[in-house]
Protein backbone atom coordinates (compact mmCIF):
# COMPACT_ATOMS: atom_id res chain seq x y z
CA UNK A 1 0.00 0.00 0.00
CA UNK A 2 1.28 3.24 -1.14
CA UNK A 3 1.45 5.82 2.42
CA UNK A 4 2.86 8.95 2.28
CA UNK A 5 1.92 11.75 5.51
CA UNK A 6 -0.29 15.09 4.80
CA UNK A 7 -1.39 17.80 7.27
CA UNK A 8 -5.07 16.80 8.77
CA UNK A 9 -6.51 19.89 8.07
CA UNK A 10 -5.60 23.83 8.60
CA UNK A 11 -3.17 24.36 11.57
CA UNK A 12 -1.73 27.86 13.75
CA UNK A 13 0.06 28.12 16.26
CA UNK A 14 1.65 31.96 17.78
CA UNK A 15 5.12 32.25 19.68
CA UNK A 16 6.65 35.40 21.03
CA UNK A 17 10.58 35.69 21.04
CA UNK A 18 11.95 39.23 22.39
CA UNK A 19 8.78 41.09 21.16
CA UNK A 20 8.79 39.35 17.96
CA UNK A 21 5.52 38.19 17.06
CA UNK A 22 5.87 35.14 15.06
CA UNK A 23 2.41 33.51 13.57
CA UNK A 24 2.74 30.47 11.71
CA UNK A 25 -0.32 28.80 9.51
CA UNK A 26 -0.29 25.64 7.23
CA UNK A 27 -2.95 24.09 5.20
CA UNK A 28 -3.26 21.51 2.68
CA UNK A 29 -2.69 21.55 -0.62
CA UNK A 30 -2.75 19.48 -3.57
CA UNK A 31 -1.05 21.81 -6.08
CA UNK A 32 0.76 24.15 -6.34
CA UNK A 33 -0.99 26.60 -7.68
CA UNK A 34 -2.93 26.10 -3.91
CA UNK A 35 0.22 26.59 -2.46
CA UNK A 36 0.57 30.36 -3.52
CA UNK A 37 -2.56 31.20 -3.70
CA UNK A 38 -2.30 30.80 0.55
CA UNK A 39 0.51 32.84 0.48
CA UNK A 40 -0.59 35.20 -1.38
CA UNK A 41 -3.45 35.32 0.68
CA UNK A 42 -1.37 35.48 4.08
CA UNK A 43 1.06 38.47 2.12
CA UNK A 44 -2.28 40.47 1.42
CA UNK A 45 -3.60 40.14 5.11
CA UNK A 46 -0.79 40.82 6.56
CA UNK A 47 1.09 43.41 4.49
CA UNK A 48 2.46 45.62 7.44
CA UNK A 49 3.90 42.54 8.71
CA UNK A 50 7.92 42.59 8.61
CA UNK A 51 8.24 39.07 6.70
CA UNK A 52 6.30 36.48 5.50
CA UNK A 53 8.15 33.48 5.31
CA UNK A 54 7.08 30.11 3.18
CA UNK A 55 7.57 26.70 2.17
CA UNK A 56 5.44 24.10 0.41
CA UNK A 57 6.59 20.72 -0.83
CA UNK A 58 3.77 18.78 -3.40
CA UNK A 59 4.25 15.54 -4.11
CA UNK A 60 2.81 15.11 -7.11
CA UNK A 61 5.62 16.44 -9.72
CA UNK A 62 7.86 16.24 -6.61
CA UNK A 63 7.87 20.29 -6.45
CA UNK A 64 9.30 22.25 -3.30
CA UNK A 65 10.20 25.58 -2.93
CA UNK A 66 10.48 28.21 0.19
CA UNK A 67 11.34 31.68 0.87
CA UNK A 68 12.86 33.98 3.25
CA UNK A 69 11.08 37.16 2.30
CA UNK A 70 14.05 39.04 3.24
CA UNK A 71 15.19 37.30 6.42
CA UNK A 72 18.68 36.62 6.21
CA UNK A 73 19.59 33.81 4.04
CA UNK A 74 18.89 30.51 5.32
CA UNK A 75 17.22 31.42 8.84
CA UNK A 76 13.84 30.86 8.41
CA UNK A 77 12.52 29.22 4.88
CA UNK A 78 15.62 26.26 5.00
CA UNK A 79 14.55 25.83 9.08
CA UNK A 80 10.39 25.90 7.95
CA UNK A 81 10.79 22.99 5.28
CA UNK A 82 13.47 21.33 7.24
CA UNK A 83 10.41 20.87 10.24
CA UNK A 84 7.94 18.85 7.30
CA UNK A 85 11.13 17.04 5.84
CA UNK A 86 11.79 15.51 9.01
CA UNK A 87 8.06 14.91 9.70
CA UNK A 88 7.98 13.68 5.88
CA UNK A 89 4.90 15.39 5.36
CA UNK A 90 3.66 16.25 1.59
CA UNK A 91 1.30 18.16 0.13
CA UNK A 92 1.06 21.75 2.28
CA UNK A 93 1.78 25.39 2.27
CA UNK A 94 3.05 26.96 5.36
CA UNK A 95 3.33 30.54 6.02
CA UNK A 96 5.13 32.21 9.42
CA UNK A 97 3.96 35.89 9.31
CA UNK A 98 6.49 37.85 11.54
CA UNK A 99 6.51 40.83 13.28
CA UNK A 100 9.00 42.24 14.18
CA UNK A 101 9.40 43.49 17.93
CA UNK A 102 12.67 45.46 17.91
CA UNK A 103 15.10 43.52 19.13
CA UNK A 104 17.73 41.73 16.52
CA UNK A 105 17.17 37.83 16.96
CA UNK A 106 20.44 36.90 15.68
CA UNK A 107 20.74 33.82 12.55
CA UNK A 108 20.56 30.90 15.28
CA UNK A 109 17.73 32.74 17.31
CA UNK A 110 15.98 33.02 13.92
CA UNK A 111 16.69 29.50 12.93
CA UNK A 112 15.35 28.44 16.50
CA UNK A 113 12.01 30.67 16.36
CA UNK A 114 10.99 30.11 12.75
CA UNK A 115 11.35 26.24 13.46
CA UNK A 116 9.29 26.28 16.77
CA UNK A 117 6.22 28.27 14.90
CA UNK A 118 6.10 25.79 12.17
CA UNK A 119 6.17 22.73 14.52
CA UNK A 120 3.88 24.16 16.95
CA UNK A 121 1.15 25.04 13.28
CA UNK A 122 1.94 21.35 12.17
CA UNK A 123 1.16 19.89 15.29
CA UNK A 124 -2.24 22.06 15.98
CA UNK A 125 -2.93 20.85 12.11
CA UNK A 126 -2.23 17.25 13.28
CA UNK A 127 -0.91 14.18 10.74
CA UNK A 128 -3.04 12.04 8.34
CA UNK A 129 -1.46 8.36 6.50
CA UNK A 130 -2.41 8.85 2.88
CA UNK A 131 -3.19 5.52 1.36
CA UNK A 132 -4.97 3.15 -0.70
CA UNK A 133 -8.14 1.55 0.93
CA UNK A 134 -10.64 -0.75 -0.69
CA UNK A 135 -14.19 0.16 -0.93
CA UNK A 136 -16.54 -3.28 0.47
CA UNK A 137 -19.74 -4.36 1.39
CA UNK A 138 -20.52 -7.19 3.92
CA UNK A 139 -23.74 -9.11 3.64
CA UNK A 140 -24.65 -11.34 6.92
CA UNK A 141 -27.36 -12.35 9.08
CA UNK A 142 -28.24 -10.57 12.32
CA UNK A 143 -27.06 -13.68 14.00
CA UNK A 144 -23.62 -12.93 12.82
CA UNK A 145 -23.41 -8.76 12.87
CA UNK A 146 -21.95 -8.25 15.86
CA UNK A 147 -19.03 -10.98 15.05
CA UNK A 148 -18.94 -10.01 11.86
CA UNK A 149 -18.59 -6.17 13.05
CA UNK A 150 -15.64 -6.67 15.96
CA UNK A 151 -13.45 -8.47 12.61
CA UNK A 152 -13.87 -5.12 10.53
CA UNK A 153 -12.90 -3.33 13.46
CA UNK A 154 -10.00 -5.65 14.77
CA UNK A 155 -8.56 -5.24 11.26
CA UNK A 156 -8.87 -1.58 11.04
CA UNK A 157 -11.51 -1.04 8.71
CA UNK A 158 -13.85 2.04 8.57
CA UNK A 159 -17.51 1.36 8.83
CA UNK A 160 -19.46 4.06 6.63
CA UNK A 161 -22.93 2.93 6.93
CA UNK A 162 -25.26 0.15 7.83
CA UNK A 163 -28.11 -1.08 6.12
CA UNK A 164 -30.11 -2.95 8.68
CA UNK A 165 -33.19 -4.59 6.27
CA UNK A 166 -33.61 -8.44 5.17
CA UNK A 167 -29.88 -9.09 5.88
CA UNK A 168 -27.30 -6.43 7.16
CA UNK A 169 -25.50 -4.47 4.54
CA UNK A 170 -22.43 -3.32 5.87
CA UNK A 171 -20.26 -0.51 3.63
CA UNK A 172 -16.76 0.26 4.83
CA UNK A 173 -13.45 0.48 3.67
CA UNK A 174 -9.95 -0.72 4.97
CA UNK A 175 -6.41 -0.56 3.74
CA UNK A 176 -5.86 -2.49 0.08
CA UNK A 177 -2.87 -4.21 2.21
CA UNK A 178 -5.62 -6.40 4.68
CA UNK A 179 -8.46 -6.54 2.58
CA UNK A 180 -7.86 -10.46 1.64
CA UNK A 181 -7.26 -11.11 5.45
CA UNK A 182 -10.49 -9.86 6.23
CA UNK A 183 -12.63 -11.70 3.78
CA UNK A 184 -10.63 -15.24 4.29
CA UNK A 185 -11.48 -14.00 8.08
CA UNK A 186 -14.97 -13.10 7.28
CA UNK A 187 -15.66 -16.42 5.39
CA UNK A 188 -14.35 -18.33 8.66
CA UNK A 189 -16.09 -16.88 11.45
CA UNK A 190 -19.42 -17.41 9.24
CA UNK A 191 -18.74 -20.55 7.84
CA UNK A 192 -19.26 -19.09 4.73
CA UNK A 193 -22.68 -17.83 4.58
CA UNK A 194 -21.34 -14.23 4.97
CA UNK A 195 -20.35 -12.12 1.57
CA UNK A 196 -17.85 -9.22 1.34
CA UNK A 197 -17.95 -7.92 -2.10
CA UNK A 198 -15.33 -5.67 -2.98
CA UNK A 199 -16.64 -2.33 -4.84
CA UNK A 200 -13.87 0.01 -5.32
CA UNK A 201 -10.55 1.11 -4.51
CA UNK A 202 -9.35 5.06 -3.45
CA UNK A 203 -6.78 7.43 -1.60
CA UNK A 204 -7.67 8.52 1.57
CA UNK A 205 -6.48 10.01 4.47
CA UNK A 206 -6.48 9.06 8.32
CA UNK A 207 -5.48 11.37 11.00
CA UNK A 208 -2.61 9.60 12.93
CA UNK A 209 -1.92 12.26 15.10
Amino acid sequence: MIQYRVPAGFGEAELIEKRSRFISRIWPAETEDEAIARIREMREKHWDASHNVYAYIIRDGNIMRYSDDGEPQGTSGIPTISVFQHEEIFNFCCVTTRYFGGTLLGAGGLVRAYSAAAKAALDSAGISAMGSWSDFIVSCSYGQYERVRNELISLGAMVEDTDFGVDVMITAAIPEDKAEALRANITEITAGSAVMEITGSRFRAVKVT
